[in-house]
């Protein structure tokens, strides 16, 4: 997978991610206290679907374009409204041309008492997410590793909120040093909701994943997948899951409603499917 997010901005894995982190947004704001989200792969926020880049692959296509392009039950349309709705508001009333990333996602569902922190490598792609936030009190952006800033920026000191973690899997050892930075901050802020995101093209490093939390006394994890085909390590992205720590009550029930739709509108063929499941008990 290219490191760059503007070549699969809006994509089958964007549609789950996305969808799932509105869900755990909304859920925090259940309580009046602010909370803090902070995205440890932030991209550049917002993006353009009609740059070379989205022009050259196409994913979004695939993903927000069919779900758009889509009437879901009502059921369904109210649980995907939040994040929906921010997706409309960056095109107005024109035609999709523009894609918000985690960080607009984020931004525009935060309340003016929460907080955002932002963490982007890509000398290029931070200069941009810098801009766009820039003058914004609500939104610090950071020029640094993810690693790094998983054990840099947690607990925050509003101790509550949500990490979203993203990376883009270039390396062979992804999971595993996922693994050891995810653990190490959730030792020091075992109340927070880590929301991890991953494609499903290496199960055995997943398992590794899995297990690694579970060793080290991680509670109350929760895993989700949406495949639109058969995916294996030499073939195209075709699913993505993700793995949630201290998931709320409600996300369970709510993926039961939305995943289905999802794969009926999403599925590539027989192997089109969803799953669900507590891999480590509260």
């Amino acid at each position: 997978m290219n490191y760059r997010h503007a070549y699969h901005a809006g994509n089958i894995g964007d549609v789950l991610k996305h969808a799932v982190l509105a869900r755990l947004i909304v859920y925090l704001q259940r309580k009046d206290r602010p909370f803090r989200i902070i995205d440890t792969h932030a991209g550049i926020g917002t993006y353009d679907l009609t740059s070379e880049e989205t022009q050259k692959t196409g994913e979004w296509q695939k993903g927000i374009g069919k779900v758009l392009a889509s009437e879901p039950p009502v059921e369904v349309a109210e649980i995907l409204k939040p994040w929906l709705d921010v997706v409309h508001s960056v095109n107005g009333e024109g035609k999709l041309t523009a894609y918000p990333g985690s960080p607009t996602l984020a931004r525009k569902l935060m309340r003016s008492i929460d907080r955002l922190t932002l963490t982007e490598l890509h000398p290029k792609d931070f200069q941009t997410l810098a801009d766009l936030f820039a003058g914004d009190h609500q939104v610090k952006t950071i020029h640094l590793d993810a690693w790094l800033a998983m054990g840099s920026f947690v607990p925050p000191k509003e101790k509550r909120g949500l990490a979203i973690i993203d990376p883009a899997f270039e390396v062979t050892d992804e999971f595993n040093r996922m693994g050891k930075a995810v653990v190490k901050a959730w030792k020091r802020w075992s109340s927070g909701v880590f929301a991890i995101w991953y494609p499903l093209k290496d199960r055995w490093g997943l398992a590794a994943f899995h297990a690694a939390l579970e060793d080290a006394g991680v509670r109350d994890v929760l895993a989700l997948e949406l495949n639109t085909g058969r995916s294996g390590p030499d073939t195209p992205m075709l699913g993505s899951g993700m793995t949630i720590i201290n998931p709320p009550f409600t996300l369970a029930g709510e993926m039961e409603i939305v995943l289905p739709w999802l794969t009926e509108i999403l599925g590539e063929g027989a192997d089109a499917n969803w799953k669900m499941k507590q891999i480590i008990p509260e």
